[in-house]
């Protein structure tokens, strides 16, 4: 079947969180259950880029590059007696106005619209420097980090393979219908993390009861290269 969508994410710089289950339940869909490792529930701050973005084959002008961060919880769903791990995003902030108003219209997403930016910059060989902006009631919020430049492999069982490979989307339509697509993309390398920073208004984008997590330590820090990506056509799980 033909992707709905299809892009590269490039330079996905996460900050992980601990979170109280309790908190992320009333975000849960249905017919989901929240997903952990070692016994955490993982909340995410993700930084990213969309490029050479492209729906259903045509790509829009305007809307090929585009910077995204968005917070998001970690899930899994049976299917047929097998797990599926999925992601399901608190918010979704995008510079694009159109973008905001399809996926909130069409597909009951929760996109918010503010002005962002990146910037990516390598002063040797050795060190990457890595940050994305976005503004909140006229104030830079940001995700920043300085990374080793060489990528190397996703240890199989680690933390970092845990964040990265959730392949599946789920959204929460109603109290009995979820949404549910895949995201196919290869193993990602990550880049080890030498520093981070951040700074987010957390009330405000996300609600109070996310205070509390993200203004604690994060639990970790990762930057992954990212890849080609495509994003399939969904399909409704209902009781």
């Amino acid at each position: 079947m033909r992707p709905f969508l299809t892009a590269s994410w490039r330079n996905l710089l996460m900050l992980n969180f601990a979170a109280d289950a309790n908190t992320l339940r009333p975000y849960l869909p249905a017919h989901t259950e929240l997903d952990t490792w070692n016994n955490i529930h993982y909340v995410s701050l993700v930084g990213f880029l969309f490029q050479d973005t492209k729906v259903k084959g045509i790509s829009f002008p305007g809307h090929r590059t585009f910077e995204e961060v968005n917070l998001r919880f970690y899930v899994r769903y049976k299917d047929q007696g097998l797990w599926k791990r999925g992601v399901v995003f608190i918010r979704e902030l995008v510079p694009k106005p159109l973008i905001t108003l399809v996926a909130n219209t069409l597909y009951k997403e929760n996109y918010a619209t503010h002005r962002m930016r990146h910037q990516w910059d390598q002063p040797d060989a050795d060190t990457l420097h890595v940050r994305y902006e976005w503004e909140v009631a006229g104030q830079t919020n940001f995700l920043k980090a300085t990374a080793t430049a060489t990528p190397q492999p996703l240890q199989e069982g680690s933390e970092a393979a845990f964040i990265t490979e959730h392949y599946w989307g789920y959204t929460r339509l109603d109290h009995q219908t979820t949404g549910e697509y895949q995201v196919t993309h290869p193993k990602w390398d990550v880049h080890p993390v030498i520093d981070y920073g951040y700074r987010c208004h957390t009330s405000r984008l996300y609600g109070p009861a996310f205070v509390p997590i993200l203004e604690q330590a994060p639990l970790s820090a990762l930057l992954a290269n990212g890849s080609p990506i495509a994003v399939m056509h969904g399909r409704k799980l209902r009781s």
